[in-house]
């Protein structure tokens, strides 16, 4: 059985070591060593100067729109898991959903500026699949409007844009350490940001809302990383560049074989950005495929092969979330999510197992 991700763990014996200390300590969480030296070494591989962690990624994104104590409506995208949305909902704010763009499944800068109302606050943008947004017309956008940026990065872990890495940019990044991203610590997430001002409310607010003196300085929640994350943190980060050069050699079987065929649509990469070959998905067109996404799915289960559909249904269309009108139609996030499909890709995955998945693809056609 082939699933579409795979956790993947450091030699166990590697992970043994790492926790002994632990039993020695006894200091299971609360700014720990383990978390301490993790943070350190998190923040010279992501290329920021300032990161707080968290215990994972949906709270750090909770935490960091309540950092910068946003009101009233924040444009996001409606391509995204739903955590980027019940971020700005349990944040007390209105998600605004803006289309996407055809080719990098992000959100299309073309469309924000009509969104913007007196009440918008902030943009929440996704680099989907570690595909990266168009930062300079973001920025061009939040300035002009005097609005925040946040960007949820939980797919673009390692990922750099034109020389710098993606966490540097905005207001603050969220990258996710969930067991299924390219780089895990079991559970957890990274906060970065450039005003050190920011600071005192992100390490408060993923505490209760304690400050150095124990006084409550603000209602927040428990959301502080234990020492057995950072621990897997720490080995798998010394395996970082083995896990992303495998998802690599996936990914480039993937696009030898299934680019050029009619109906099945590939992303692009940024010329300007590295890649973390974090998700393979690819939109099937049945028009011109001659399968649906649906279709080709079933035929891919039967062969116990197990892709995911991924953005879908959009956030937009889930019942919760419809009483959010929006003021364009989504036409093309609506069109992408009825094709995309991510298929299998984890650091064990071989290219053996990924030739198999090509050609039962590759053989639909016959």
């Amino acid at each position: 059985m082939i699933n579409v991700t795979k956790p993947v763990l450091p030699p166990f014996n590697e992970y043994i070591k790492e926790i002994e200390s632990i039993w020695e300590t006894n200091w299971l969480t609360n700014d720990g060593p383990k978390s301490i030296i993790f943070l350190e070494q998190l923040k010279k591989y992501l290329g920021v100067s300032n990161a707080q962690l968290y215990t994972n990624g949906h709270l750090a994104l909770e935490i960091a729109v309540s950092a910068l104590n946003l009101k009233g409506e924040v444009i996001t995208t409606p391509f995204t898991f739903v955590s980027t949305t019940h971020a700005i909902l349990n944040n007390g704010l209105t998600p605004v959903f803006c289309d996407i763009e055809p080719d990098t499944y992000t959100i299309d800068v073309s469309k924000i500026e009509e969104l913007i109302t007196d009440k918008t606050s902030a943009i929440l943008p996704v680099h989907v699949y570690g595909n990266v947004c168009n930062i300079e017309e973001i920025k061009k956008i939040a300035d002009r409007y005097n609005l925040k940026v946040i960007y949820d990065a939980a797919h673009a872990f390692g990922v750099n844009y034109k020389d710098k890495g993606i966490g540097v940019y905005g207001d603050i990044s969220m990258f996710s350490l969930h067991a299924t991203k390219v780089f895990h610590s079991i559970e957890g997430g990274i906060l970065s940001y450039n005003d050190t001002s920011l600071t005192f409310n992100l390490i408060a607010l993923r505490n209760f809302g304690i400050n150095g003196f124990n006084e409550i300085s603000l209602s927040s929640i428990n959301a502080k990383m234990n020492e057995f994350q950072a621990s897997m943190g720490i080995c798998n980060l010394k395996h970082i560049d083995e896990y992303i050069d495998n998802r690599k050699k996936c990914v480039e079987v993937y696009r030898e074989r299934l680019s050029n065929i009619e109906g099945i649509i590939l992303c692009k990469p940024n010329v300007h950005a590295t890649e973390n070959y974090a998700y393979m998905p690819v939109q099937f067109v049945q028009k011109e495929f001659g399968y649906s996404r649906d279709e080709v799915c079933e035929i891919l289960n039967k062969n116990e092969i197990f892709p995911r559909k991924y953005f879908y249904p959009l956030t937009s269309n889930m019942p919760l979330f419809k009483q959010f009108d929006t003021k364009n139609n989504l036409i093309v996030a609506n069109k992408i999510a009825e094709n995309i499909v991510t298929l299998p890709l984890y650091a064990d995955l071989t290219t053996d197992d990924v030739h198999k998945i090509c050609d039962i693809i590759i053989n639909m056609q016959k």
